[in-house]
């Protein structure tokens, strides 16, 4: 074959480019990109050479990946079950505790006395059954124990701002100092009411910055105000009772069930006392503002009993605390009974319930209601 010329070169490539651009059309693959062959008719590919280290990295560190995320998916997707699983068996037992500790209390317990008699058996700390009208303890648990009564003091600190004649129309601008670290609280700094509102709030919803601001406000001043209370407490008689703040938030505010029975008889006897108490909500406006207060005692709002007074209590050194004068439904007779140290909210309400049920079908034998009249003054009723 003949060879070319140096000017036939150029040709020779355009026909080789032809021919290769034929080929990608008819089998559908790209065409390579082609140079000129170096002088000495050897060919050179511009493309750079693929190694063997680099074509295995690319096809092992997927199936590495691949193989990795799809066990820690299945140990993740166990370890999840298993973390509910025992959540909802944890939350199954914490509900089936819970109602086998609500059916306990609300099972009353009853023990035999030395004289035979049954009698109720409390679960609280200490409790009592007064009657107000002959001074008598019809029955007791620890109830001259000296025992922390929390908001109970409330009902002290309407006493002596009541007796302080500070009009119930004053107006009131809540300060800092009332509402700082209050706990429980409607109130706000800067709020303007009366004192009527925060006697209310006090009794009704056992608010703490208003007991401050009635301290605050009434003729004895902050400190003066706890100094009179502690010396209205001696005045009625309540030996084992001591106020070191208005509120009952310091756990120093002590007192005993017995007291706590003569002193609740003594406030709900007070009209401007006991039909606040008697009150399953209010309503206070402070400027455009709007407070719904509802009661803490659970007795006043179920509407189950006749109460003529009452005020709860609680912080953690006092447990759940209740001091309530009740009228029972056969004879009108007005009974206090006071459960104090309760290990539940509804533990006291219902400790309550099972004293005042107890004593009502007791009442003929301890107060001596019901009973007949003897032979000799019936016959002399008659003549």
């Amino acid at each position: 074959m003949k060879r070319l010329g140096p000017m036939q070169e150029p040709l020779r490539q355009m026909l080789r480019l032809t021919a290769a651009l034929t080929v990608a059309l008819v089998l559908g693959t790209p065409a390579q990109p082609l140079t000129a062959a170096p002088r000495g008719g050897q060919s050179r590919s511009t493309r750079p050479p693929v190694t063997a280290s680099k074509s295995t990295k690319a096809t092992k560190t997927p199936a590495r990946a691949t193989t990795r995320k799809q066990s820690y998916s299945a140990t993740a997707s166990r370890a999840r079950a298993a973390r509910l699983a025992r959540a909802r068996a944890a939350a199954s037992a914490a509900a089936a505790a819970r109602a086998r500790a609500m059916r306990e209390t609300q099972t009353p317990r009853f023990r035999i006395d030395e004289l035979g008699e049954e009698v109720p058996d409390v679960r609280a700390a200490a409790a009592i059954i007064y009657n107000p009208i002959t001074n008598q303890v019809l029955w007791e648990s620890n109830a001259q124990d000296q025992r922390s009564i929390a908001s109970i003091t409330k009902v002290m600190t309407a006493l002596v701002f009541l007796e302080s004649d500070t009009p119930l129309s004053t107006p009131v601008t809540v300060q800092r100092a009332d509402v700082y670290r209050a706990s429980t609280t409607y109130l706000r700094a800067g709020y303007e009411v009366t004192a009527d509102d925060l006697l209310h709030l006090l009794l009704i919803g056992s608010d703490n910055a208003a007991a401050r601001a009635l301290a605050r406000v009434s003729p004895y001043g902050a400190a003066g105000f706890v100094d009179r209370m502690n010396q209205k407490a001696a005045e009625l008689g309540l030996q084992r009772t001591q106020y070191a703040d208005p509120s009952g938030l310091l756990a120093t505010n002590v007192s005993s069930a017995y007291d706590l029975a003569r002193l609740i008889t003594f406030a709900a006897a007070d009209e401007r006392i006991g039909s606040v108490m008697r009150k399953a909500s209010h309503t206070v406006y402070a400027g455009k503002r709007t407070i719904n207060v509802n009661s803490t005692n659970q007795l006043v709002k179920t509407g189950e009993y006749d109460v003529l007074g009452g005020k709860t209590g609680f912080i953690s050194r006092s447990g759940y605390c209740l001091a309530t004068l009740l009228r029972l439904p056969q004879s009108g007779q007005q009974v206090a009974v006071v459960v104090l140290g309760a290990q539940t909210n509804q533990g006291r309400f219902w400790e309550t319930r099972h004293l005042f049920n107890w004593l009502s079908t007791h009442t003929q034998k301890l107060l001596g209601i019901g009973q007949p009249a003897p032979q000799q003054e019936l016959v002399e009723q008659f003549e």
